[in-house]
């Protein structure tokens, strides 16, 4: 693991629950501080990638200062699964020994709907979804929304299926500054009234210092499987490269999403 990340790295010590919502079956386990997380398995199918787009997603929210809940690296071992009786669990936490992704588990949160308050206001609602086309997340839709409600507050969740462009690195820095034309099924489109507004102050927080901080939280482990790339350092240094260039081309997406916005 990289030793430059600024995550908390704790022990999954017992499998509490699966939660059957998401096809790579995450779980809600306990760790070694006693606290519950909702844990994303690095052999589920999705593999690493979705584990990266979840820290890196997740850390840029956070910096954003949007609600993300507190993201953690979880360490399994071969214990934790030997008592579980669903073969199919079972195999997966067996694939899954080492080191895995894990954000907070918030008791009591329920699922955003558009129907029911409270509805986060223009100011929110734009930011949330200037970050969405920010980072091409395919995952904030009325079908998925990925956002719950809890302590009065819009918490974002499970962003694996971002970061799009690290799924082929070929011309990953030309397609940096391309526009997000999925931004059109955004749940909080509708409500997006001040893109131009928060636009500038979203980019003015993600400087090249906090980009280069964000990308050495991926750990090593993560990294190492990229042929284009001789190390996991160069792998870091590509993903905050496309982070900063997709930051200084946000005109593409913001026009995309103000023009979506204009034609609902």
């Amino acid at each position: 693991m990289s030793d430059q990340t600024s995550l908390p790295h704790l022990r999954a010590v017992r499998y509490v629950v699966p939660l059957r919502e998401g096809g790579s079956l995450p779980a809600v386990v306990e760790a070694d501080d006693g606290q519950l997380y909702v844990m994303k398995f690095h052999g589920a199918g999705q593999g690493v990638k979705a584990l990266i787009a979840e820290v890196i997603s997740g850390r840029i929210g956070q910096a954003l200062g949007l609600s993300v809940p507190e993201l953690v690296l979880l360490e399994m071992g071969t214990e934790l699964g030997r008592s579980e009786p669903n073969p199919e669990i079972r195999e997966l936490l067996r694939a899954s020994t080492g080191l895995n992704f894990g954000m907070r588990y918030l008791p009591g949160a329920l699922a955003y709907t558009p129907m029911a308050p409270p509805l986060p206001d223009a100011r929110l609602a734009s930011s949330i979804v200037w970050f969405d086309a920010y980072i091409t997340n395919v995952d904030r839709t009325a079908r998925n929304v990925n956002m719950l409600i809890a302590q009065g507050r819009h918490w974002l969740i499970d962003h694996g299926a971002s970061l799009i462009f690290h799924h082929g690195w070929d011309d990953y820095m030309a397609r940096s500054t391309t526009p997000f034309p999925f931004i059109r099924q955004h749940v909080l489109l509708p409500l997006a009234t001040d893109l131009s507004g928060v636009d500038g102050a979203l980019r003015a927080r993600l400087t090249d210092d906090v980009l280069a901080a964000i990308a050495a939280d991926v750990p090593d482990a993560w990294l190492k499987d990229e042929d284009q790339f001789a190390s996991p350092a160069e792998v870091r240094n590509a993903y905050a490269a496309y982070l900063r260039a997709r930051r200084d081309g946000a005109d593409a997406f913001v026009e995309e999403a103000r023009h979506a916005h204009e034609q609902l």
